[in-house]
């Protein structure tokens, strides 16, 4: 469905239905406003349709695997159709696994643990940590960090040179799909035929651009994808790795228990033999979290059903009116990688001259009922490479105070999606003006490092 705004003239989808959209949050001027969550990096809302799916499945709610009563067999049966439901979702090839986990983080972590010994991983500093640091909880597995790029070209250059030294061996690439701190696209396609070029595969974090952008796995020839259902607006608790079988079969399970075991047997020296499932079961230890996982595949569906090509258009028109409501206030200074022109997701971090970030963030928060974040966003490296040597204003209160010898460093990111109205929006920019022009209206304190109103 499309609606003509006045003030553009342009016909834009109207916003998916989400939880929390009618939500009204105190001020500390006095009254209430709806709540306007622009803190989608973090934590996309539940989409209404998933929640509701969620509700009509509850009461059918069985154990999965091996029950024979009715509801088990049927919770069986929702529990594996999610797993075919993601695996077309994100394009997977035939032989493909499509392994549940709890989160992005935690899928990468599994990659992590059975990548082959002596893997050498390569990975570009301005990666989450969730991408960057699970590679380290290996001795046998070494680790390269790449320097930040300052265009896609020169990303896929860098990597293809340091391939080209690199030794013989298991080799594999982690990088994002789009960047959690800047939104900025990454050259995605390009860095996986560099990576196959030189023999490495290739392990997309996908975690900020499943939710906004069509994901193939086969069209962009990842050798595995890893998203959260959080950021996919359905709730907590569940994420996927995806993608090829060989190192998942060969390794030993990320967790060892019921489920992941297919046959199990004493030894007459009083050990066990146990026989590993060589599915996706091998890494599914323990009771799943069956919810969860229908909960995102009802998200699949509904992105899919909406029209993801409406939705894309639609998240980029609101990044255009973002995007030049804040050109027009000369103190606000956008964080970019690659440049002004650069494609990017509805993610997008700032700093405002003469303000602490986390003062600017409380005063949105308390002053105007918009949640944005503030801080280094799990990306310090990247942050602080965009930030260079410049440090927060200190404003009337600061943002966690600098380790010894260290300037405080900090931003605000504002980020949105498929449920985030255009007033939303509006409200933003109008409150970034008053602030810069006008101040805040309130005092504000620091206490346990976050910067809060003075009720005092």
């Amino acid at each position: 469905m499309t609606v003509t705004t006045a003030a553009t003239g342009r016909r834009i989808c109207t916003p998916l239905p989400v939880l929390g959209r009618d939500v009204l949050v105190p001020l500390v001027t006095g009254g209430t406003v709806p709540y306007a969550a622009l803190d989608y990096a973090a934590s996309a809302p539940a989409l209404q349709r998933v929640w509701d799916d969620i509700a009509a499945y509850a009461p059918y709610y069985g154990s999965v695997h091996r029950g024979a009563g009715y509801l088990s067999q049927l919770s069986t049966d929702l529990f594996e159709q999610s797993r075919d439901t993601v695996a077309d979702f994100l394009g997977c090839r035939d032989g493909d696994q499509v392994i549940f986990t709890r989160s992005t983080t935690d899928s990468l972590n599994l990659l992590a643990a059975v990548v082959p010994a002596g893997t050498h991983v390569f990975v570009f500093e301005t990666e989450h940590h969730a991408s960057l640091l699970p590679w380290r909880t290996r001795d046998d597995v070494r680790v390269t960090v790449l320097s930040a790029p300052r265009t896609p070209e020169q990303a896929v250059a860098v990597l293809d040179v340091a391939l080209h030294g690199a030794a013989k061996g298991p080799k594999l690439v982690c990088v994002t799909g789009a960047s959690n701190v800047t939104g900025e696209l990454w050259p995605v396609r390009e860095l996986a035929a560099a990576a196959h070029r030189h023999g490495a595969r290739i392990v997309l974090d996908a975690a900020q651009l499943a939710p906004h952008h069509p994901v193939d796995v086969a069209a962009l020839d990842v050798d595995w994808v890893a998203f959260s259902g959080h950021k996919l607006y359905a709730p907590f608790g569940s994420g996927v790795l995806a993608g090829r079988a060989d190192w998942l079969r060969e390794a030993e399970p990320y967790l060892a228990g019921g489920g992941a075991s297919r046959k199990v047997a004493r030894r007459a020296d009083g050990g066990v033999d146990v026989e590993w499932h060589t599915t996706a079961a091998r890494h599914e230890a323990g009771s799943p979290n069956v919810i969860g996982v229908y909960a995102i595949a009802s998200a699949c569906k509904a992105l899919t059903e909406a029209g993801f090509g409406e939705l894309v258009d639609r998240e980029q028109q609101l990044l255009a009116r973002l995007r030049a409501g804040l050109a027009e206030v000369p103190e606000v200074r956008v964080l970019s990688l690659f440049g002004d022109d650069a494609p990017r997701v509805g993610v997008l971090s700032f700093v405002v001259s003469g303000w602490n970030s986390s003062h600017f963030a409380a005063a949105l928060s308390a002053e105007y009922g918009i949640g944005v974040r503030d801080g280094l966003f799990c990306a310090h490296p990247l942050v602080r490479t965009l930030l260079g040597g410049e440090s927060d204003d200190p404003g009337e209160c600061g943002a966690p105070e600098a380790a010894p010898g260290e300037r405080s460093l900090n931003a605000i990111r504002v980020s949105f999606g498929a449920g985030t109205p255009e007033e939303h929006i509006d409200r933003f920019l109008t409150a970034v003006r008053t602030l810069v022009r006008e101040g805040a209206r309130w005092s504000y304190r620091t206490e346990d490092g976050r910067c809060v109103p003075d009720r005092g």
